[in-house]
């Protein structure tokens, strides 16, 4: 390997990028940056996004939680899940428990509210029927089987639309997914992406310039290395056919 262009060296190209980004983005504040570069602010988004966060994310009351345009409701939400998490790993309960002392205390409410309208009114007053609509199931059941099959779609398109590039990405995203779960349970790893969707669309909605910029250095170097990498190392390996000699 020539010179310059070791493992060592790219990595330490790679570190020096990284915190050169960092200082930059943490002293110089937001505004100055806009105005001595306003057209990065414009077109340089992440991944050429052309269209705002919220558009993203569906434009609708998911985004508005997501993004927590109002503050109580998407706060009510990320408390909840906290509180089920909580709940089923830190106090090791699982559903049928919660769900049978829920029934019990619903139980013990109704026969304290039909006893005590008796005494009071001498009549007893009618308890009214808890129903759950029918139609909360199927739109339950519409909405993850849509899911499903959409996620379906998009495995068999990657894997039959011949971009072996997003087959690699794809495969290596599962491939990630699997060690993440082998660490911890399903619950946990589906808490932990539920507050990182709560969490990371607002503050990259916040500080989209910083971020933008920061990762396109950050590719820009890499992407500089790897062409240094080809030019000195890759590109002088043979790629013809070894030829072998023929045993009769």
């Amino acid at each position: 390997m020539p010179e310059g262009i070791t493992a060592e060296s790219l990595m330490n190209n790679v570190m020096e990028t990284m915190s050169d980004s960092a200082s930059k983005y943490k002293s110089v504040p937001f505004y100055e940056e806009e105005k001595r570069n306003p057209m990065n602010s414009q077109f340089n988004r992440l991944f050429g996004r052309q269209k705002p966060v919220h558009h993203i994310l569906g434009g609708g009351k998911s985004a508005d939680v997501l993004l927590w345009r109002n503050k109580t409701i998407s706060a009510s939400v990320l408390t909840a899940a906290t509180v089920t998490w909580v709940v089923f790993e830190w106090l090791n309960y699982n559903f049928l428990t919660i769900l049978c002392f829920v029934l019990v205390m619903g139980m013990l409410a109704q026969l304290v509210w039909k006893n005590a309208s008796g005494l009071l009114n001498r009549s007893p007053s009618k308890i009214p029927r808890l129903v759950v609509p029918e139609e909360v199931f199927v739109n339950i059941a519409n909405l993850i089987g849509a899911q499903v099959n959409h996620g379906l779609s998009f495995l068999q398109d990657v894997a039959t639309g011949g971009n072996m590039k997003q087959f690699l990405v794809v495969v290596a995203s599962l491939w990630a997914a699997a060690i993440i779960g082998s660490w911890c349970n399903f619950l946990t790893v589906l808490y932990v992406g539920f507050v990182a969707a709560h969490t990371l669309p607002i503050l990259y909605e916040r500080y989209e310039d910083e971020v933008d910029g920061f990762v396109y250095n950050v590719l820009g170097q890499l992407q500089h290395n790897y062409q240094k990498l080809d030019a000195g190392v890759l590109r002088r390996i043979p790629t013809g056919k070894f030829g072998g000699k023929k045993f009769e």
